[in-house]
């Protein structure tokens, strides 16, 4: 199961694009952990923090839902 994405600060919304893995040469280190209801959620707030940040971010999901 690896259906990650990669949240990129292009514009002030954050740009998605499919795929799990940025660019090495852009990959400094750190993580967060974020608890929401979805993956769509996750998404906007990974646009929010690449944007903020104005670095790319991995999203990935790390723990599954039992009842989906």
């Amino acid at each position: 199961m690896d259906n990650g994405a990669v949240v990129s600060p292009i514009s002030s919304s954050g740009t998605i694009t499919d795929g799990p893995y940025p660019e090495t040469k852009a990959v400094i280190g750190g993580f967060s952990i974020i608890d929401v209801p979805s993956r769509e959620e996750a998404l906007e707030w990974a646009a929010r923090i690449a944007v903020a940040c104005r670095s790319a971010q991995e999203v990935r999901e790390i723990m599954c839902d039992p009842d989906s």
